[in-house]
């Protein structure tokens, strides 16, 4: 009985939505945020990921309300249906992404020489230890950082993303594109 009572609440919320009632939307939000959060940082293991994925599903509701079909289910199982497909959405996109990054990086070290025995010769190559600093400070500070940690840290890439809190994937592409700027700053300084 209390569930059907709070089934027929909700679905007079969801309609109050319609109209633009932001009480209305609060009282949904309070009722059901917190488990949509539990949910999404289940599937996503990343707390600010799984404040935008519950973002995205609640501010589908309060764009859309008219989405909800309660032929199909309650109100809360429309709700965490979204944030679960979006949560797992985001998983896959995230492993599509580090996929391309690996393979972009694979492609790469096969056609060049590791880019480390770049900085390594020139790093010992006196005079030239300037020269490096100054290309190092020409990049992003998301490419330098990993560069640094990298290079003169000696942390590895999957110690960097724990590290930095920073997805693995991101870490290897953010090396990637650093790497190429230092080659291209180190040729324009040598001229």
């Amino acid at each position: 009985m209390a569930e059907e009572l709070s089934a027929a609440r909700d679905r007079q919320l969801v309609r109050r939505i319609q109209g633009g009632d932001e009480e209305a939307f609060r009282s949904l939000f309070d009722a059901y945020g917190p488990s949509a959060m539990a949910l999404a940082a289940r599937v996503l293991r990343q707390a600010h990921l799984a404040e935008e994925i519950v973002q995205e599903a609640f501010l589908s509701l309060w764009l859309s309300p008219e989405l909800y079909d309660e032929r199909r289910g309650s109100v809360k199982a429309w709700l965490m249906t979204m944030v679960h497909h979006r949560a797992v959405d985001s998983v896959r996109r995230e492993e599509a992404q580090r996929r391309r990054a690996d393979d972009l990086i694979a492609g790469f070290r096969d056609e060049t020489d590791d880019p480390s025995d770049d900085i390594v010769d020139t790093v010992a190559a006196p005079g030239e230890r300037a020269a490096v600093r100054e290309a190092l400070d020409a990049l992003p500070a998301e490419q330098r950082e990993v560069l640094e940690l990298m290079y003169f840290d000696g942390l590895s890439q999957t110690q960097i993303a724990e590290k930095t809190s920073t997805p693995l994937g991101t870490v290897k592409s953010r090396a990637l594109l650093g790497m190429r700027r230092m080659r291209t700053e180190l040729g324009r300084l040598d001229r």
